[in-house]
């Protein structure tokens, strides 16, 4: 027998240390070549680390929550004399980063307070691998086959100490989702045994009723370590609120027009095709405006203190899943039709809620746009997703009375929330974009004018 030390490989774009979201293996686990043995998290991406060799684990160093150094000792193999032949007690080099499969990022998101879709950007976030491992859930690996589920999920089971092979999935080829496991822990905590689930909202209830005051598990408080996304989000939210000094701006916008005309276009599609949403509208629209204030689609490199301007419309899309908020990123907006935004914005976002969207998907948005849906309120305070000094977002749309030429009319209106960093938009500029905006808006033949 021989050892093998498995060192945090230098996982690229001046990575220094990364951060141990959760172990997938504990001491005495046995392993083959490429499971997954951690998942680790940088300020550029989620990283799962494949195991190099086949053996049993010797020894882990760290805790999810820890930071390790890059070419730090971060797992001990003990692998069989007929594998390591020739090896030496010494530590092997370490892995390569192309052994390191990422899995998705996202770009941190500066919400404050919000439901559907939160203000900001997300930078890094954890994306899903089809194959968790019993591993996953446990600790333990063996030669049961892998779990289907994403990391987000194998995270919650590791914590809550349930084995994701007695959880019946009902995704694609038998894929654990969400909500496989919220019933199956739900139906476990309540007394029962997972298999005696039959419906989600029997186990939501059951949940529910452990919430409740002197309902057994319900007692006490609940202490959840903030580490992986979370942390990252509060860290770039608390980053973006405390140096940049917001400009907020908040204008009606009667769209009843836009809304005719959206309904009419939906009527016009062909069967299986999603209807048209507002964003779409709003967003090129805002493609339209930006040509006029070029100083708000941009981004300040503080390093260099220097201000890019962009030519390009890179259009962020802010999308809340149950990973976390991530921002998927249309690009070149200003070159894509309604329609071509519209399908792009439903891929986009389908891709980060799955999290099967690519590093490159969620990076690099010029502005962001951002709504909360039905959650919309009245009004909302973004937070800009540095290093862009602009974000829009959007506010429910609803009917109400309103005075036009003297008389009293029901119109469709719609609040725009928007953000500004004052250091680099005057306020005077960000209030003439958003008339601009409006204006577009409530006149929707000119939204399709250069």
């Amino acid at each position: 027998m021989s050892r093998y030390v498995l060192k945090l490989p230098d996982l690229g774009e001046g990575t220094v240390q990364a951060e141990i979201v959760g172990w997938r293996v504990k001491p005495g686990d046995v392993v083959s070549e490429d499971d997954v043995l951690v998942e680790v998290m940088t300020e550029k991406a989620a990283v799962e680390v494949p195991a190099p060799v086949s053996g049993r684990i010797v020894a882990t160093t760290g805790q999810p929550g820890d930071s390790v150094p890059v070419g730090s000792e971060l797992v001990v193999i003990e692998t069989a004399a007929a594998q390591s032949a020739g090896s030496t007690a010494q530590p092997p080099a370490p892995v390569q980063p192309a052994a390191v499969q990422p899995a998705a990022t996202t770009r941190t998101a500066a919400p404050a307070g919000n439901g559907g879709a939160d203000h900001g950007a997300a930078r890094p976030a954890p994306a899903a691998s089809a194959n968790g491992g019993a591993a996953g859930a446990t600790g333990a690996s063996d030669h049961h086959p892998r779990v289907l589920t994403s990391p987000a999920i194998r995270r919650r089971a590791k914590e809550a100490g349930i084995d994701l092979r007695q959880v019946a999935g009902s995704g694609p080829q038998g894929r654990i989702v969400r909500q496989d496991f919220e019933a199956y822990a739900a139906a476990r905590f309540a007394g029962g045994s997972g298999a005696a689930v039959t419906s989600l909202p029997a186990a939501r209830a059951a949940e529910s009723r452990l919430r409740e005051p002197g309902g057994g598990a319900g007692k006490g408080t609940e202490e959840i370590k903030v580490i992986g996304l979370r942390r990252l989000i509060a860290q770039r939210m608390s980053d973006a609120k405390r140096n940049i000094p917001h400009f907020s701006y908040v204008e009606e916008v009667d769209v009843t027009e836009l809304e005719s005309l959206r309904r009419h276009l939906n009527t016009k599609l062909e069967a299986g095709v999603a209807a048209l949403s507002y964003l779409p509208f709003l967003a090129l629209a805002l493609v339209r405006v930006l040509a006029e204030f070029p100083q708000c689609n941009a981004q300040y490199d503080a390093e260099r203190g220097v201000i890019v301007r962009h030519r390009a419309v890179h259009l962020g899309v802010a999308t809340q899943t149950a990973d976390g908020l991530k921002v998927p990123v249309v690009r070149d907006a200003h070159l894509r039709s309604l329609w071509d935004i519209a399908a792009e914005m439903r891929r986009l976002t389908e891709a980060a809620r799955t999290s099967k969207a690519t590093r490159e998907e969620l990076a690099g948005s010029t502005i962001t746009l951002t709504s909360l849906g039905k959650l919309g309120g009245i009004a909302s305070t973004p937070i800009i997703n540095a290093p862009e000094v602009a974000i829009i977002g959007v506010n429910r749309a609803v009917e109400r009375a309103v005075v036009i030429a003297g008389a009293v009319a029901v119109r469709r209106m719609m609040n725009l929330s928007s953000s500004f960093d004052h250091r680099f938009v005057d306020g005077y500029d960000a209030a003439a974009m958003i008339q601009a905006l409006k204006e577009r808006l409530e006149h929707p033949a000119t939204i399709f004018v250069g």
